[in-house]
């Protein structure tokens, strides 16, 4: 019965990253009316535009940049696009440049230095489209000087370990950085700008989606600031960050900026259609499916204990939602790296979750990344149930204490529990998966 649980959970996995395919996304907001581009209720007349560029970053970007080519062709004079390792797709007018993430590195430097020179050169008569998704913060490095990639990769290394979620990580990179909080917007300007923009982030903040590199940034240097006294890593920041960060100069552009005039800034996809699609594969399946919330966040492993209680519950007294029963919960938890092993936020949540669940019966919880890779690993995730612990136990290895060492991906990868999809070309966070017969 848990095989037969386990099987319809991975297909209501692969449900959700379906319905997040980026090229789609793009195509259900974006078409083509005669000599326009239509996008969301905007008209571009393309006979208006002398040039057409397309920039941009994420782990879905090129994806979405394959979407855009098929409406525009030959229109397009060129583009740069920065994606992770394994995620370029074929592109025939734009550059697809393969990049380090989370932690930014020297390629992903020199595609942000071209993706700047692109935005510079754009006049008041041209159209830059950007294709932003999840990933983008890491995958567009551009130091604000003295600041160099090295402290730039030390400082995301202890906003990543400390815990902090990604509106606070986002809000520092703006303020090391050339390009992010709005200022890919100013070096555009004064030509136009279509942003398409795949979320990764609780509530669609756009500021915050990819550090928002052409949305007004309300956050400041003060909040920056706050943020390292909050986690206690002020000394342990390089000291030229630090120092940028408590001058407060060279502010990123903020609302009524004349620069965002000539500005849209469209969502055309979220972490809510990936879990709408996964509730209604689960409904296919005969399960009574609960959207548990699309803002999920918080330490993964006591996030996982609530949604373990959940599945107590329906158990025990059929509420909230009667067996067969399906809770799915979207968004992106963090993890506070205080042990020495190898992980991602949706292998602790589903160890975690195991070690709640240990000795039920008919229950499955699944944790996956839609990006397909968790953390530093090639795992998407992992999928646990009652008897996770109990053949952990078997195998001599101790569940308590792999989640104390933050090694879930070893326990997991020796159980053949993690979920390996290989990049998935999209990223619209997690999804979390919760069955009960």
């Amino acid at each position: 019965m848990a095989s037969s649980l386990r099987r319809q959970a991975l297909r209501i996995f692969r449900a959700a990253l379906q319905a997040a395919d980026p090229a789609q996304a793009v195509l259900r907001h974006v078409r083509m009316e005669r000599e326009s581009l239509i996008a969301g209720r905007r008209r571009y007349r393309l006979g208006e535009f002398q040039n057409i560029y397309v920039v941009g970053a994420g782990k879905a970007s090129a994806k979405m940049a394959a979407a855009v080519e098929s409406l525009l062709g030959r229109r397009i004079r060129g583009g740069l696009i920065n994606t992770k390792y394994g995620h370029c797709a074929k592109l025939r007018r734009i550059e697809c440049k393969e990049c380090g993430h989370p932690f930014p590195d020297r390629n992903g430097e020199v595609g942000a230095i071209r993706i700047a020179e692109i935005a510079s050169q754009a006049g008041e008569n041209d159209l830059v489209v950007c294709v932003i998704s999840g990933g983008a913060s890491a995958l567009m490095p551009l130091p604000a000087p003295p600041v160099t990639l090295d402290e730039k990769q030390e400082t995301t290394r202890l906003l990543l370990e400390c815990g902090a979620n990604i509106h606070e990580i986002n809000c520092v990179r703006k303020h090391i950085s050339l390009i992010k909080g709005g200022q890919l917007a100013r070096l555009v300007y004064p030509a136009s700008i279509l942003t398409l923009i795949l979320s990764d982030v609780m509530g669609d903040d756009l500021d915050v989606i990819g550090s928002g590199p052409t949305v007004p940034d309300p956050s400041t240097f003060d909040d920056a600031s706050a943020i390292f006294e909050k986690y206690g890593i002020a000394e342990r920041m390089p000291s030229v960050v630090r120092q940028r960060i408590h001058s407060g100069l060279a502010e990123t552009p903020k609302p009524g900026d004349r620069i965002f005039k000539r500005v849209q800034n469209l969502i055309v996809g979220s972490n809510r259609l990936a879990v709408d699609a996964a509730a209604r594969e689960a409904r296919s399946l005969g399960f009574r499916a609960m959207v548990l919330s699309t803002f999920l966040q918080g330490e993964a492993r006591e996030v996982a204990r609530v949604h373990a209680a959940i599945a107590r519950e329906i158990r025990a007294a059929g509420r909230p939602v009667r067996p067969p029963a399906c809770v799915i919960s979207g968004g992106e938890p963090t993890v506070t790296v205080r042990g020495a092993g190898l992980g991602g936020r949706n292998q602790e949540f589903a160890l975690a979750a195991a070690l709640d669940i240990a000795g039920l019966e008919d229950v499955v919880v699944l944790s996956g990344g839609t990006d397909g890779t968790d953390g530093p690993t090639d795992a998407a995730g992992a999928v646990a149930d009652g008897a996770t612990v109990a053949r952990a136990e078997s195998s001599g290895m101790n569940a308590a204490r792999y989640l104390a060492n933050n090694d879930s991906y070893r326990l997991f990868d020796l159980l053949g529990d993690l979920i390996k999809t290989g990049p998935t070309g999209t990223n619209v966070a997690d999804v979390q998966i919760v069955l009960v017969r």
